[in-house]
């Protein structure tokens, strides 16, 4: 792991802990390896609940519960797609019963881009229990450069740089 998917994960281990919170993930293109960086750190077993490596369709239906409908038909948004993420993520939070989860799903190459979604396209989404326990969710787009392995890389980071971010924002409010 480098130094900085090392230091994102410690960080948000220590607010996850602190607050007694479980986080889980829903992985397409980074094959668990957000999952793996988070459970990198010695005592993650107190806040890492559960990790889905959903490459395939089927899989994000079966495990995610990620609606037929998102892949099948002309206008359905497919795998790499802001609704689709979102349903990673729901799904993951749901189904481990965590606080918080992160979805990433993309097309890291050499092949499988289009002129729609080009090689580097990757969509990611955040989804977390709110007051009540209202889920809510946020989305990014990424279009990142480089070969695979350094297309993967840059989506952990920026998988753990959002888990942090909200981490973040309601370590702010439940301090008030």
């Amino acid at each position: 792991m480098n130094q900085e998917h090392y230091q994102l994960s410690r960080q948000i281990g220590e607010i996850l802990q602190r607050h007694g919170w479980q986080v889980s993930s829903a992985e397409s293109c980074t094959g668990g390896w957000v999952a793996r960086c988070i459970t990198d750190i010695a005592g993650s077993s107190a806040w890492f609940e559960t990790g889905f490596v959903t490459y395939s369709n089927a899989a994000k239906h079966r495990l995610l519960g990620a609606p037929l409908s998102l892949f099948e038909g002309g206008n359905a948004p497919g795998a790499v797609s802001a609704q689709t993420v979102t349903a990673m993520a729901e799904g993951a939070l749901l189904r481990a019963n965590a606080d918080l989860a992160v979805a990433t799903s993309g097309i890291a190459g050499p092949d499988g881009g289009s002129v729609e979604k080009p090689v580097g396209t990757v969509w990611f989404a955040w989804a977390w229990r709110g007051q009540g326990q209202a889920v809510s969710s946020q989305t990014q787009m990424q279009l990142f450069q480089g070969d695979r392995e350094s297309v993967r890389s840059q989506s952990v980071t920026t998988a753990l740089q959002g888990l942090l971010k909200v981490l973040q924002e309601h370590d702010k409010t439940s301090r008030k």
